[in-house]
């Protein structure tokens, strides 16, 4: 009986130890560089990779004020490009966007450049080449599914409000 103690309790404290020393791997882990996370094939099924995003990725609708009819679509994807749809118009460029560290101080901004304007009618009945163009807004936030486009980083003049279509 007291050699199957010793024997239990020996075990204890491997699996104690080796529990203790992995703890210390993962922090020492942890405050190096990261690491490039695994990527899921045939021979590693269960690898798990995380991705973040920025929140105003997804697609947005704003209504036209005086063309209730008419929406003008953004669909803001994950590779910092933006689509652009509005009536008969679409228009394909790149965006960055800027999450504020304090939104009571500072909206969030976001830039856009069009690398393509199919030059036709939008939602507003102006046709206009687009292509080239950079545009700055400022981002404020109402909830998860509103934002509005300012003219300055304090929330003055804003000009258009975006609800969101899909996430």
């Amino acid at each position: 009986m007291r050699l199957m103690i010793n024997k239990s309790m020996k075990n204890i404290y491997i699996i104690g130890l080796l529990w203790a020393c992995s703890g210390l791997a993962v922090a020492e882990t942890a405050t190096q560089q990261p690491a490039e996370q695994p990527v899921r094939t045939a021979s590693n099924p269960n690898a798990i990779r995380i991705v973040t995003r920025p929140e105003i990725m997804g697609l947005w609708g704003m209504e036209i004020p005086n063309n209730k009819k008419c929406v003008e679509y953004y669909n803001f994807r994950s590779s910092n490009d933006v689509v652009i749809k509005s009536g008969q118009e679409w228009s394909y460029g790149i965006y960055e966007y800027q999450p504020s560290d304090d939104p009571k101080e500072q909206l969030a901004a976001l830039v856009m450049q069009i690398k393509f304007d199919n030059n036709k009618v939008d939602c507003s009945g102006q046709k206009q080449d687009q292509t080239g163009d950079v545009s700055q807004y400022f981002v404020q936030w109402k909830n998860d599914h509103t934002i509005n486009f300012c003219s300055t980083a304090k929330g003055e003049q804003c000009f258009a409000t975006l609800r969101r279509v899909l996430p």
